[in-house]
């Protein structure tokens, strides 16, 4: 089942600001496992930003990155002119990104598989990646610990979006792994590490405005009640400037046959 995918277009500017990237010790434990040479052909899904296609096309790669919000993918040429590197866009659907088939050696969706079509998004990655072709799915996701900055931060977020599905959630996703098992993905693997991300009260609440569940979702006037709300529980509760956020990186790799 599909999720219902809020409108990252209307965040896409808090987006480009505040939302910490995946590190770059992803791309040092892929590299590991032999994916993501110099060279390599990538394809990134779902690619909003470009915070993991930077990451590829900073080692060296030939990225293409696909996103369905137009606004997204100006904020991700904007964020690569600063970076200094070259990606390719295109504005389709992951499910049927129109690229040539067997023409890429990786294709990746970082913190967006739950949006997809997954079994439809599933055969396009088949389809799009050369034999023995590298399938990346990656989330980089905050921690919720009892008694932390995240734990008090989603009990904001559910008191103005109480339908939200995702709290309290510890960052892993072994379906996954099922979905591209029935696309007839081979050689799945999963590995998993933690970091802590810095953001200062400013960042963090501008953040969370950006996620799903609020600007994404919300009217304009709940997304201020919630900004307003985080910030005041901040400097009551968490009044260390910047914070230090935990985050788990965890990822499923898979090879075509």
């Amino acid at each position: 089942m599909t999720a219902q995918q809020p409108d990252f277009g209307l965040t896409a500017s808090d987006y480009a600001r505040h939302r910490a990237g995946f590190p770059v010790e992803l791309l040092d434990r892929l590299a590991a496992r032999g994916i993501a040479r110099a060279h390599a052909r990538v394809v990134d899904l779902g690619t909003g930003t470009g915070s993991l296609a930077r990451l590829f096309a900073q080692s060296g790669c030939e990225v293409t990155g696909v996103d369905i919000a137009g606004p997204l993918i100006e904020q991700a040429r904007r964020l690569d002119r600063e970076a200094g590197v070259q990606i390719d866009y295109v504005e389709r659907p992951a499910e049927a990104t129109e690229l040539p088939g067997g023409a890429f050696d990786v294709v990746s969706a970082g913190q967006c598989w739950h949006w997809f079509d997954r079994p439809a998004a599933a055969r396009e990655v088949a389809r799009l990646l050369v034999s023995g072709g590298a399938a990346v799915i990656a989330h980089f996701d905050w921690l919720p610990i009892a008694g932390n900055v995240v734990a008090a931060t989603e009990e904001v977020i559910l008191r103005h979006n109480p339908h939200w599905p995702y709290a309290d959630r510890a960052g892993l996703y072994p379906q996954w792994l099922t979905d591209l098992q029935t696309a007839g993905f081979l050689d799945i693997e999963t590995f998993s590490f933690d970091v802590m991300a810095s953001y200062s009260h400013e960042a963090w609440v501008g953040r969370v405005r950006a996620s799903a569940p609020i600007a994404g979702t919300l009217g304009d006037d709940a997304v201020r009640a919630c900004s307003s709300e985080l910030t005041a529980m901040l400097l009551e509760s968490f009044p260390e400037d910047p914070l230090a956020v935990p985050h788990r990186v965890w990822v499923v790799t898979a090879k075509t046959a």
